[in-house]
């Protein structure tokens, strides 16, 4: 006779869960590291933990995909910056959406926030390239990091979509050139980011990154050179 598997336990509560991840979070606190953080310009205006990537790396691998989950630790009240990474690392791209993607990107406050989001979550989400696109345009003063996202999601895709054809990446080489008289140091960099790594994606699309960085280099603002500048030095001494 077959014996009866034993019954699945319920799923957790997710705002539970998310307590407990914060309770764990919580127990790991440094000041030593947010110090350190902040001198690599990581001020978020939520609570700032100290807490390794390693660490919530560590925490997030039982809970992979698990959209409830994130979403409950996003919303954290008050808000922990750590709290919001980890809710980067276990959102199910599947489920995330455009609604989800514009509201979270309202409330970055920190490049590391924002690029997590980008590379760990948005990136896969199905309307990453549509989402580059607009929030590669927003120029209001509290939309820094809104726009720094539209290019931290450029430089992603070039790197990990590996299906998508060359004209969408030549497609974003002139909103990167639109875009290189910026010169906030969170968003320069980022636009300088994208370039770079279109530009690494293959041959061909090195030798249109370089020609677009030339043309950035000649707008002769101080963003643009500084942008021009850091590109051209690795795309050329590419083999």
């Amino acid at each position: 006779m077959k014996k009866s598997k034993a019954p699945v336990p319920p799923a957790k509560n997710p705002r539970l869960l998310a307590g407990e991840l914060v309770a764990k979070i919580r127990a790991q606190f440094s000041q030593h590291n947010v110090d350190g953080q902040r001198r690599f310009g990581i001020t978020p205006s939520t609570e700032q933990l100290g807490v390794s990537m390693a660490y919530l790396r560590q925490l997030a691998r039982g809970h992979r995909r698990d959209q409830e989950l994130s979403l409950a630790l996003w919303a954290i009240t008050p808000p922990i910056h750590e709290a919001r990474l980890l809710a980067a690392l276990t959102g199910d791209p599947g489920k995330v959406t455009r609604r989800q993607m514009d509201a979270w990107a309202r409330t970055f406050d920190s490049w590391d926030i924002c690029d997590i989001c980008c590379i760990h979550l948005f990136r896969r989400a199905p309307f990453a390239f549509e989402k580059a696109a607009q929030w590669s345009a927003r120029n209001a003063a509290k939309d820094t990091f809104v726009k720094r996202a539209g290019f931290a999601l450029m430089a992603s895709l070039a790197v990990h979509a590996k299906d998508e054809p060359d004209t969408t990446f030549l497609a974003w080489l002139p909103v990167i050139r639109r875009e290189a008289n910026d010169d906030r140091n969170f968003v320069r960099k980022a636009v300088n980011w994208a370039l770079r790594q279109i530009g690494k994606r293959n041959p061909r699309l090195r030798r249109a990154a370089i020609a677009e960085a030339r043309r950035i280099r000649k707008m002769d603002t101080k963003a643009a050179r500084w942008i021009a500048a850091d590109a051209l030095r690795e795309l050329e001494s590419l083999p």
